[in-house]
């Protein structure tokens, strides 16, 4: 069993404890320090130099006249477009499982497809001062959301053809 006691004994082994010396004698100089002075001017003659890894101030990637935000209609046609685009998959992928014996194909193409629609929404979020881009990464992330819109007529008609009573033919009720 190690023996950590401040005796005599343990001074060859390294373990006593360190007490600190403030005697006035002791070779390093502790006492007062000069005040930093300011650095003399240098020479006219001389071009003052930047340090090599120093380029500047970073320019700004907005431009006068460049929009923050995107325009109504612009996020309206983004949204129509991208969900016109989800909805024809969305009926094309529940065709295919509707009609399928062996339904994991379909379902492995909807798990997919709705990654697809979450990783690309979430990188496109990324990128900074595109308002554009953003408001397609709003439209991306929804995409899951219009395939389900447009799977549904689909869904309502194969429903109505067993069921007797339906709205139209495709809300049943």
């Amino acid at each position: 069993m190690p023996d950590f006691s401040d005796s005599d004994e343990a001074e060859g082994t390294g373990t006593q404890s360190w007490v600190p010396d403030f005697d006035s004698d002791s070779d390093e100089d502790t006492g007062e320090r000069p005040a930093a002075t300011e650095p003399e001017p240098e020479e006219p003659g001389r071009e003052e130099r930047e340090p090599a890894g120093h380029a500047g101030p970073v320019q700004s990637v907005t431009v006068p006249g460049r929009y923050l935000y995107v325009k109504w209609w612009k996020l309206a046609l983004v949204l129509l477009g991208v969900w016109a685009v989800g909805a024809v998959v969305g009926l094309g992928l529940f065709s295919w499982w509707y009609d399928s014996i062996d339904k994991t194909p379909a379902l492995f193409a909807v798990l997919v497809y709705v990654v697809a629609c979450t990783v690309g929404g979430v990188l496109l979020a990324m990128a900074h001062g595109r308002p554009l881009l953003s408001a397609l990464s709003v439209a991306v992330l929804s995409g899951p959301f219009a395939a389900v819109a447009g799977a549904a007529p689909l869904y309502g008609y194969y429903y109505c053809e067993r069921a007797g009573h339906c709205l139209v033919g495709v809300i049943p009720y």
